[in-house]
């Protein structure tokens, strides 16, 4: 069985990072995602998917993106639920594996971190590093959608 989700797309909020009563670290994120097919209007719906990412990822995350940054993360869906006053409630989220890769980090852009947008992920080998230097696939020629932060509701 497969349990495997990729997306891209652009933190909807700034990343939610806490640390659990045992010292472990896991943040939360919302990532917008443009849908590849118009609807009936012929505009693009966006989905607003929430993440729960664990240990130095997260740590990596938290200190590193803000609101509107462009990222790709592998993940698979989780359902759980909880009681409150007697009435249970079922979450659906995405636990991210890995290291998600930062594809365009705004204060890396404006100089704060070697002024490019370029993959600054952690696990990226070198030949996928030097691709994203020479093509951008995530423009809208590659067609890929792209979500700028004013289509943003928060």
């Amino acid at each position: 069985m497969l349990n495997q989700c990729n997306f891209i797309g652009r933190l909807s909020k700034e990343v939610e990072m806490k640390v659990t009563p045992t010292g472990k670290s896991v943040a939360n994120f919302s990532l917008a995602v443009q849908r590849d097919i118009p609807n009936a209007s012929n505009e693009r719906e966006t989905d607003f998917l929430n993440f729960v990412i664990w240990g130095k990822p997260a740590e990596n995350m938290a200190n590193q993106l803000s609101k509107g940054d462009l990222i790709r993360v592998t993940s698979r869906v989780q359902v759980r639920s909880y009681e409150k006053d007697g009435k249970r409630s079922y979450v659906t989220e995405f636990v991210v594996d890995g290291f998600p890769e930062f594809l365009r980090v705004k204060k890396w852009e404006n100089g704060g971190q070697g002024g490019t947008s370029q993959n600054h992920t952690p696990s990226t080998n070198q030949s996928s590093y030097s691709s994203a230097q020479n093509h951008d696939p995530f423009s809208n020629n590659g067609g890929y959608p792209e979500v700028s932060d004013d289509e943003l509701p928060f």
